[in-house]
């Protein structure tokens, strides 16, 4: 199973970027798909999660501004990033867990700057 997470980017502070997780292999009946970050200096933290029936949580500091979606045909999760912030600089890392087990995907580096 490999997750396979694109998207990243430099943008500008107030700029957008939308991020894509897709997994491939053999990998069914994804209960929970999630986009987590790291900063430099700083632990990995949750972003926002998605379960498979759609239900969906943020980190208070991107609530209104990063909207996290899915695709379960597609088995891809999704990260809309708005208004973006220099704090939302980091390493995003996408995860998937199915059948009892966790999957990460390599990372990919948001940098929020002007």
């Amino acid at each position: 199973v490999q997750l396979q997470a694109s998207g990243g980017g430099l943008v500008q502070p107030g700029g957008s970027l939308r991020l894509s997780c897709a997994a491939s292999g053999s990998i069914f009946m994804i209960n929970h798909m999630g986009w987590y970050r790291q900063a430099p200096g700083k632990q990995r933290e949750l972003v926002a999660a998605i379960t498979r029936g759609g239900s969906t949580n943020y980190a208070d500091s991107v609530k209104g501004r990063f909207t996290i979606s899915r695709d379960n045909a597609k088995k891809t999760v999704y990260l809309q990033m708005n208004s973006l912030k220099p704090e939302d600089t980091a390493v995003y890392y996408c995860r998937m867990l199915a059948s009892g087990n966790k999957y990460w995907g390599q990372g990919t580096l948001v940098t929020v700057s002007s």
